[in-house]
């Protein structure tokens, strides 16, 4: 008798991604889809694409999903978890997505509380439209429109997602992973489910910020870009609980 360990799981279609290779945007996907089967919730899922290099996500997923304006996924979200309260409400978003044009929107979503499980794909460039600088590009870090790499005096310094956000009242849960190497991605799946299971229970906002990469903009192989990520993403966006219930500790 042939026994199944490794299998597609359901809310995943079928359908190639069209990411470049390298890019861990499919290891994410992966990772919402098999904690959607795992909670059995796949009937009763809505996800929001954003504006980006994920803005296809409506392809990939076999849920119900809607399509947001650039920024305004969490704004979306709200309104249909509002709408439709016993349905299961995630939100995918890029950096430049969250944390540039829809700066305002996640604020507002975790100040109000909002009911409703983010997952913030933070690859430190803009993707999609040629790999300019991102709100989340690091210091020094060069993209094209910082060939001689970020400079603070001139460019600011890198918004902390996690940082800014978890000390709101209405934040209820804030975490940062990573999915560089196997062991990341299991608690990456742990942090992706528990953002659910906090919807789920009604505890508010929950959302997990997963440090990503992009090889294509990055110049990099798909392997030094994962050692890249490891050995500058994470020193300047630590991996961490920053926000968490007790009721769910």
């Amino acid at each position: 008798m042939t026994k199944v360990i490794f299998k597609r799981p359901r809310a995943l279609s079928d359908k190639p991604f069209h990411y470049c290779p390298g890019c861990t945007h499919g290891i994410i996907h992966r990772l919402v889809a098999e904690v959607i089967d795992d909670m059995g919730i796949q009937d009763n899922t809505v996800g929001i694409c954003p504006v980006g290099c994920s803005v296809f996500a409506y392809d990939y997923f076999n849920v119900d999903m809607f399509q947001a304006s650039h920024g305004r996924a969490p704004a979306v979200a709200t309104g249909i978890k509002r709408a439709l309260p016993d349905r299961m409400v995630f939100a995918y978003q890029g950096d430049g997505d969250l944390a540039s044009i829809g700066t305002a929107e996640i604020v507002h979503a975790a100040a109000r509380s909002e009911k409703i499980s983010v997952i913030f794909v933070n690859n430190a460039v803009y993707g999609m439209t040629g790999g300019q600088m991102a709100p989340t590009t690091l210091p020094g870090q060069k993209t094209t429109t910082t060939p001689r790499g970020r400079d603070k005096e001139l460019n600011g310094l890198p918004v902390k997602v996690c940082e800014m956000l978890a000390p709101l009242d209405g934040a209820t849960y804030v975490a940062r992973v990573s999915v560089h190497d196997p062991k990341h991605i299991m608690q990456a799946k742990k942090a992706i489910r528990k953002a659910f299971e906090i919807q789920r229970a009604g505890l508010g906002f929950a959302l997990v910020e997963v440090l990503s990469t992009c090889p294509t903009n990055w110049g990099l192989a798909p392997r030094e870009a994962l050692k890249w990520l490891e050995e500058n993403m994470i020193p300047y966006y630590p991996l961490g609980v920053y926000k968490e219930p007790a009721e769910v500790k």
